[in-house]
């Protein structure tokens, strides 16, 4: 895939990997659509990229996705279609299964889980009809295994997993791709805004984060990805790596080993 005058639309693409993958991508010459909450940070990212007048802003709340087809339908008509969505945006947790309150995780599951795959299927009839399009979405890791205090976190990615897998195999013959993006740590604010049990940010680095990739980095290899229209692609270090490959071929070991060591 050439990106050049690709119409990409980026949700959570006020900071971190979506705020790299925004300016990566104006230097492609893409023609972006970016969506979080806070209009003043995406105008923040507007002005970053290379060409700011092929950047449209547009604000979107994950967590509040019931209007979520009046809103495709006015990106649609404002821009007459889009080519390729990034389901980036989400929140992390940082509690023990036993201490978070039901209130977190069905948060968690809106912003993550719900939030995105409404967008999803309210983008979903257009490129049906145009018989192309493709969606890539942020998962993690844990989207792949669990780790201790991201139960909900976890949870939230495992059933991305579980509808985009499902959504790449009825859309094929619509020429429909789906590509399913898992980081492990990257260094961005996702730990500081992570929730932790009673539903307040962590508002400190986690030291595994702190260490992780440069989403610069990160944000060029997603992209090759997405250009090659990967189904899944594992974009971590050599540990979480290890951890998925030691989780698919040896549980039993990877359950031993994940219980002992305290993940923050």
């Amino acid at each position: 895939m050439n990106f050049s005058n690709k119409i990409v639309w980026i949700t959570g693409a006020s900071s971190g990997i979506g705020k790299a993958l925004a300016i990566k991508l104006s230097e492609e010459n893409a023609i972006l659509i970016l969506s979080a909450r806070k209009l003043p940070a995406l105008l923040e990212v507007q002005q970053l990229c290379k060409d700011p007048e092929k950047v449209f802003p547009f604000p979107l709340d994950l967590e509040d996705y019931k209007d979520f087809p009046s809103k495709v339908a006015e990106l649609i008509k404002k821009h007459g279609t889009v080519d390729v969505l990034i389901n980036n945006g989400g929140i992390s947790q940082r509690s023990l299964a036993k201490d978070t309150e039901l209130s977190v995780d069905e948060k968690i599951m809106k912003v993550n889980y719900l939030g995105t795959i409404a967008l999803t299927k309210a983008l979903l009839p257009h490129f049906i009809e145009k018989q192309k399009g493709h969606f890539v979405v942020t998962s993690s890791a844990v989207g792949i295994i669990g780790t201790p205090y991201r139960s909900s976190y976890a949870a939230s990615k495992h059933a991305l997993h579980g509808f985009f897998d499902s959504l790449r195999a009825e859309c094929f013959t619509d020429n429909i791709s789906v590509t399913i993006v898992c980081p492990g740590f990257v260094k961005t604010s996702v730990s500081m805004n992570a929730l932790t049990g009673d539903g307040s940010p962590q508002q400190s680095m986690d030291k595994a984060t702190e260490n992780g990739i440069d989403p610069e980095r990160f944000a060029t290899k997603m992209l090759k990805a997405i250009a090659q229209k990967k189904e899944e692609v594992y974009i971590a270090g050599t540990k979480e790596k290890f951890g998925i490959y030691l989780k698919r071929w040896v549980p039993k070991l990877f359950s031993v080993l994940v219980r002992k060591i305290k993940v923050t």
